[in-house]
């Protein structure tokens, strides 16, 4: 047969391969026997330059999810469509293979074809089955039914465990300048047991992490369908190998999950129903488009809120934090339940300090100060509520034990040669009003800096005491 003539015929990029069958029945190499002139401009690659028959992978990086749809399309002599983010592209691309007819013997042939486009056509990512679109409406409503998002995405992870038919399934949280990764959320099927010394995200799981991003070679997942398959990545990766052999894992599917050109984390399903993998690849697919956009809008929330509660300066809370703290008690939205204490803390001299030895000196006494506090407070709430205020806030404790904290703090200041506070503070239980527990604690405070000063009058103090 005249493989050329058939991808010349065709009037979108095409190209036709072929892949070796070896005595045994495995696939053996892919390569590429006849492209059209659309496809060698796709791939960059002149006419002249094409030698038929050579590895595709001399044309193109080498891709294991193409080898594997490439496969199923031969060996189940079935068309594979696909829809995916191809990253070496930067573009969206839908793949179409067709299994040819062919006599050639120890090959088998197949028609590759696709379209991109710079960004994602939403049609055609919603082209799918009425199963997997249920499933993927299921996953948007139960986002939107619920504030908890931990919970929800419990309930997700836990549906697509169910869908791909996998004995687990999680999402990953990666972050690659950190070099860091957490686990979002984990579902295990109901006979699954974690072994006490899993390596599934043990120190040192980031080195694997590393790995994903070249296994998946810009596409858009990459995929073990079972224990032969697991062996080829023995080379690629041993120390993953390893772990995946000690975890009793034979099977795998992994999307990364991408947000604004960068990989946010990624979703995994182990021990999956490979008979279905271009269901499970659908609703995957799908899915990690929703979620990578859900996710990274919850933490650019995450980080929008840290940083309006966050004092930039000391890490502590700040103002702001303590207003919403207070009226989520007043209010009963977040109610203290039991006794409390209230430790109003001022940070004598920081005046002197700035017009002697300049800000710099006030900002690092400030950050001294504020490590002190949380030495001295390591389960308190704690605010710098103004320019040498802070207000911690102790809850579950008795009044010995709050008595005990405070006295700490007072021995310390006392200690250092730098940081000298006036301390005042207020116990009580539930029935106390925090905003009076706060102004007893005020009061005091102020009563204990007017007798430092008093002590330590070339400190030139100038009072600034609220009315």
């Amino acid at each position: 047969m005249d493989y050329s003539e058939v991808a010349n015929k065709q009037k979108k990029i095409a190209s036709v391969l072929s892949v070796r069958i070896n005595e045994d029945g495995s696939c053996g190499e892919i390569c590429l026997e006849a492209a059209n002139d659309l496809y060698l401009k796709s791939v960059n690659v002149k006419r002249e330059d094409f030698v038929p028959g050579k590895p595709y992978y001399n044309y193109i990086p080498r891709d294991l999810n193409y080898e594997a749809m490439s496969v199923r399309c031969v060996k189940e002599g079935r068309m594979v469509h696909s829809y995916i983010d191809a990253e070496y592209y930067n573009a969206w691309m839908e793949v179409i293979m067709l299994p040819l007819i062919t006599d050639e013997k120890g090959k088998e042939f197949y028609l590759f074809s696709y379209d991109m486009q710079p960004k994602v056509d939403v049609s055609k990512l919603s082209d799918i089955s009425p199963d997997i679109a249920v499933q993927v409406i299921r996953t948007s409503i139960k986002l939107r039914e619920t504030d908890d998002f931990q919970a929800a995405m419990d309930s997700i992870i836990s549906d697509l465990r169910d869908s791909c038919s996998a004995n687990r399934s999680c999402i990953l949280l990666t972050d690659f300048k950190k070099r860091k990764c957490s686990m979002l959320c984990d579902s295990l099927g109901e006979n699954e047991v974690l072994a006490e010394d899993e390596s599934f995200m043990s120190e040192g799981f980031f080195d694997v992490v590393e790995v994903w991003d070249k296994l998946i070679a810009g596409s858009n997942c990459y995929i073990i369908h079972d224990r032969k398959e697991l062996e080829t990545l023995k080379d690629i990766s041993p120390i993953w190998y390893k772990s995946l052999v000690t975890d009793g894992i034979y099977s795998l599917v992994l999307y990364p999950l991408r947000s604004n050109g960068e990989t946010i984390g990624y979703i995994m399903a182990t021990n999956f129903d490979s008979r279905d993998t271009l269901n499970i690849k659908s609703i995957l697919g799908v899915t990690s488009f929703i979620l990578a956009a859900e996710i990274a809008n919850h933490q650019l929330f995450k980080r929008m809120k840290i940083l309006s509660d966050t004092d930039l300066l000391t890490g502590l809370y700040n103002r702001n934090a303590m207003n919403n703290r207070v009226t989520d008690i007043v209010s009963g939205l977040n109610p203290i339940s039991s006794v409390y204490g209230v430790v109003f803390v001022d940070l004598n001299g920081l005046k002197t300090v700035n017009d002697t030895e300049g800000h710099v000196a006030g900002d690092e006494l400030l950050k001294t100060a504020a490590c002190m506090l949380k030495d001295c407070f390591p389960e308190g709430e704690i605010f710098r509520v103004g320019g040498d205020e802070f207000l911690i806030l102790q809850t579950e404790v008795d009044e010995e034990s709050f008595n005990k904290l405070v006295d700490n703090l007072r021995r310390k200041a006392e200690e250092s040669d730098t940081v000298k506070l006036a301390v005042g503070t207020c116990f009580g239980d539930s029935k106390l009003d925090i905003r009076k527990a706060m102004h007893d604690a005020d009061e005091k405070m102020y009563a204990d800096k007017d007798e430092y000063y008093k002590k330590h009058p070339e400190l030139q103090y100038r009072s600034n005491r609220r009315n």
